[in-house]
């Protein structure tokens, strides 16, 4: 009852931080600057970390890109330079957690305290469980998830002791909603928004609230890695548009970006209607990507 009472006695405060987020909707919060800070990206060589990188290149950043392609993570530390940042490329293997600790002491030796760590790295098997290997479960979860924990515990002790920096985490909307052919995926998406959202409580409990956090969840990305996507949600979203919303995000300081937007609409829709009626909504997106089904049916 007493607990009861409490929560009741909060009720000003949340009409007071109800109106001041609807007003906040209306005043454009003003972009921090990130000239000079040390951007470490990881997946850097390709797609959205690739794009990524030029947009921090092109606010004077200096670049710290990671990827296991040699070749493609070149090229793009080729364009920061000739956007006129300074880049440094590393090939690291994000599945291997000595080569991300090995790679992270090289970085503080020979380049300074990374302030901003974008954690982007990802890998997809688009199959049922029965078809996805032991090995490609493993790997999904090495690269996914747990990467981001060997690569955070690396630079965010430099972070907190001046209390400044910021950890971003690109998930995906397949880490609230579960997709069939796309479970060792979905399942390590999970696992990094409740990466994300306990980093940050973490963080608070800890008075390090100068660290921020930002978490990216998307529809699918026309980037290739999932072949031949449709979604009664509309068509793949170009890495241009995705990239656009996450530096918006990073430079306002928002925990927690969507996109499109709708996806965080239903993710508040999910908690609030029936499962029965969820099974049909979810029918209604009409998700459809080439996989491998390892299951059979009797008799086919």
């Amino acid at each position: 009852m007493q607990f009861i009472l409490s929560c009741f006695l909060l009720l000003p405060l949340l009409i007071v931080f109800t109106l001041e987020s609807l007003l906040k909707l209306f005043i454009p919060k003003k972009r921090k600057s990130v000239t000079g800070e040390i951007v470490l990206i990881t997946g850097a060589g390709h797609g959205i970390g690739r794009l990524t990188a030029y947009e921090f290149a092109k606010l004077k950043s200096k670049l710290v890109l990671w990827d296991i392609n040699k070749h493609g993570i070149e090229e793009t530390a080729a364009e920061c330079r000739r956007l006129g940042a300074k880049a440094h490329a590393f090939v690291v293997d994000c599945s291997n957690r000595e080569d991300i600790y090995n790679s992270a002491k090289k970085v503080k030796a020979e380049i300074g305290d990374v302030s901003i760590l974008i954690n982007n790295a990802g890998v997809v098997y688009t199959s049922d469980l029965f078809a996805t290997q032991d090995p490609e479960i493993e790997k999904t979860f090495e690269v996914n998830i747990f990467a981001h924990f060997w690569t955070t515990k690396a630079f965010l002790p430099a972070m907190m002791k001046c209390n400044h920096g910021h950890i971003v985490t690109v998930a995906s909307a397949a880490g609230y909603v579960g997709i069939p052919f796309l479970m060792a995926y979905c399942s390590s998406k999970f696992a990094a928004i409740g990466f994300h959202k306990t980093l940050t409580a973490e963080l608070a409990a800890l008075e390090r609230t100068g660290v921020k956090t930002t978490c990216l969840c998307t529809n699918f990305i026309n980037t290739g890695f999932i072949k031949n996507t449709s979604t009664s949600l509309g068509p793949p979203l170009e890495p241009e548009e995705v990239v656009d919303k996450l530096m918006n995000g990073i430079l306002t300081e928002q925990k927690m970006i969507f996109v499109p937007y709708c996806i965080k609409i239903l993710t508040m829709l999910e908690r609030i209607f029936p499962d029965r009626f969820l099974t049909v909504l979810k029918r209604k997106f009409n998700i459809k990507f080439d996989a491998n089904i390892g299951y059979k049916i009797k008799g086919q």
